[in-house]
Formats: C-alpha cells, structure tokens, sequence
C-alpha cells in the first residue's frame, strides 16, 4: 500500500508518539496538507499521540504555529477531560465499594497508564466486568444514580447507562458475539479474573482500581478489536492500546499461555495479521511481539493483509466513524426495515471485504454478526 505524504507524516508521528524515544527518526517527506493529517488524526481518535510525534520534530520541521497550537490545544482538552474521567472513577469504584460490590476497570483508563502519557489517550467510556451476583447489584445501585439508561442487553448481560455527565457500560460478560468457540475461550479466561484472582491494580489518586491481570487483559483487548473490526470497523486507537500492553508487560507475559489461547480460539490467524500490521505500520518492536516471527516480514501473503488491514482502517476510522458519518444522511426519516436491509448490505460488504484476508473465519464470524444483529431487532433497535 503507497501513502500519500498526509498518511505519510501521519504514521510517521504517530509511530513517533506511540513510542516516545525509542523512536526519534522522524521522516516527512514532502509538505505535508497539516489540516488533512489532523482529520486523520481525529478520526482515528489519536490526535494525543500526533501531538506528542509533532513535539519530537526538529524546529524546522513543524507545522505552522497555529496548526501546531490546534493539536496541543487539543491534547490540553484530552488531558483535563482524562483528569475529571479518573476522578469519577475513583468515585465510582468507591461507592461500589461500600455497597460491597466488586467490580474490574477494562479498557479505557486502565490500558491508558500503559502510555508514556496517560493522559494523553482518548477517552471513551467507563468499562466495568462484573460476576453475575455483582452485575445485578450494581444495577440496581447505579441506575438510580443514571441520567439515561439504555435499554439492557440481557443475553450479553450489557447495560449502558449516563452518570453525572459520564457513560458507563457494565458488564457481565467480555463476548465478542463472533462465535461460540471464541465466546468459550473468552469466559475461561473471565473466570480466571473474577474467581482465579488474575488482576492487577492501578492506583488511581488515593482510590485502587483493579484491572485484570496482563495475560488475561491481553485476551480481551485483542478479542475486543476483533469484535469492532468485523462488526463494523476498528480504528487506531484499539491497536496502539493493545500494542502499548503488549509493550508494558514484554517481560512478564506469558507467551506459550496466550499461544495455546489464541489457537484454542482458532485466532492465530489473525493473531498474526495484526501483528505484522503492528510491527509495520506502527512500529511496534518486534521482539516485543508474542507470536511475531521476524520471517514474517518476508511472506508475501501476510504482507498483503497488513495493507489490506491498513486500508480498511483508515477508510472506516474510530469504531467505524467514517461509515456512521456517510449513513446518517436522511437516516431517521427512513423506514425501520429500510435502514435493517441497509445495515445487512453493509454487513455483506464487510464480510466480502473480510473474506480476502481470513476466510473461513469471516464466513463463521458473519453468522455472530446476523445474530447480534437479530437481537438487536428483537429489542427494536
């Protein structure tokens, strides 16, 4: 896959971003359209990440000061907005903590302390994976508290609801709904958190927040991605998440634990894809790569998935935003039937799209899709 000089000094500074010093050799080839590496940026939600890449670059190099003021200005906004989400998690967790519930931060801020700055990351929303005794109590507490509820998600025990100015997801499960052999994979692992003891924890202010433990973690942001990737488009954000936990725990991780996962799954396949999309496109250390042979680099066949990869992600941004954006035209005056046969056409494309990088899984994982999607129906979505 050829870039143009945008998508050029976009990975270029984002590579330089996600790694810090450990990846100072900057090239921007050509004059680069700044405005345009800002959307990308902002699409991909990692405008935190190509500000920190914009501050490595020589002097001579940077962009004119108001685009360069645009990017940090933004950061600024990131960082102030992470302080108040840690804030209400510290709350949160110690008010579930007084009604004797015990629940695990996923994702979000928890994967954020894996970054040279934290605070830098783009938030999203508060995660929490809960027992099943733990996610009916903390129902029944937080609702009461809720702004806005969600309708519950009853067969993948998910409920969304607004706090204080804040979403908050609960979770009873961590399913990808791709298929049941993953769904079994992804419950063993589950258990060994909430009953095994596999956690760790981060210090959150004076308040300690409990994650699971890396080996497990990195069970469920990689199924994670894969969930949004054929559900309805995976951005940046995700991997460089899953990249920066890799990189934090290179040294303790348990790879032959994860290899026997990931094949019990059947996921080595794209285990391995997204790996060398991470090693090539965001300059991910390949030593520090489970599962990496550094012979992949030479396969013909992976190096077309990677760009395959790349090309899919770029056109769909952040959790699939790009292709929100081109929907949404006229979408409420549409009928309800209209817009399903749409979201299945669409579905179909993605599938087919799915197909020339793994395709007996794309053909299994579609049938997760209709499924998820017949819920949905179900509830009237």
């Amino acid at each position: 896959m050829i870039l143009d000089n945008n998508q050029g000094a976009f990975f270029e500074l984002l590579r330089a971003g996600l790694w810090g010093n450990g990846n100072t050799e900057i090239r921007i080839d050509g004059t680069p359209y700044w405005e345009e590496v800002y959307r990308l940026a902002e699409e991909q939600s990692v405008i935190g990440l190509i500000a920190a890449g914009l501050d490595m670059l020589p002097p001579a190099e940077r962009p004119p000061q108001e685009v360069l003021l645009q990017f940090i200005g933004n950061a600024l906004q990131i960082e102030e907005r992470n302080k108040a989400m840690n804030e209400f998690v510290a709350w949160l967790i110690e008010l579930l903590r007084k009604n004797d519930i015990y629940a695990l931060l996923v994702k979000g801020q928890g994967i954020a302390q894996c970054y040279e700055k934290p605070l830098w990351r783009s938030s999203g929303d508060v995660d929490l994976l809960l027992s099943e005794r733990n996610y009916e109590k903390a129902k029944k507490v937080l609702l009461s508290l809720a702004m806005d509820v969600e309708t519950e998600y009853t067969h993948f025990k998910h409920q969304g609801m607004t706090i204080n100015g804040w979403e908050v997801e609960l979770h009873g499960t961590q399913h990808s709904r791709l298929s049941k052999r993953v769904d079994d994979g992804i419950d063993a692992t589950q258990r060994e958190v909430l009953y095994g003891g596999k956690v760790r924890s981060w210090m959150n202010g004076g308040t300690q927040v409990f994650l699971p433990a890396p080996d497990e973690d990195v069970i469920f942001v990689f199924t994670h991605i894969l969930h949004h990737f054929f559900f309805e488009g995976i951005g940046l954000r995700q991997i460089c998440d899953w990249c920066r936990l890799l990189w934090t725990y290179k040294d303790s991780l348990n790879h032959s634990l994860l290899e026997s996962r990931i094949r019990k799954m059947g996921l080595i396949s794209e285990w391995k894809a997204f790996a060398a999309f991470a090693v090539k496109w965001l300059g991910m250390p390949a030593e520090a790569m489970p599962l990496f042979d550094n012979n992949d680099n030479h396969n013909v066949n992976l190096e077309k998935k990677t760009d395959k990869i790349c090309k899919f992600v770029l056109e769909v941004g952040n959790f699939g935003h790009n292709k929100l954006v081109q929907g949404s035209n006229g979408s409420r005056v549409q009928g309800y039937f209209w817009r399903k046969f749409k979201s299945f056409w669409g579905r179909l494309g993605d599938m087919l799209r799915h197909f020339q990088l793994f395709p007996k899984d794309s053909i299994v994982f579609f049938g997760g899709v209709l499924r998820s999607g017949l819920h949905a129906a179900v509830r009237g979505e």
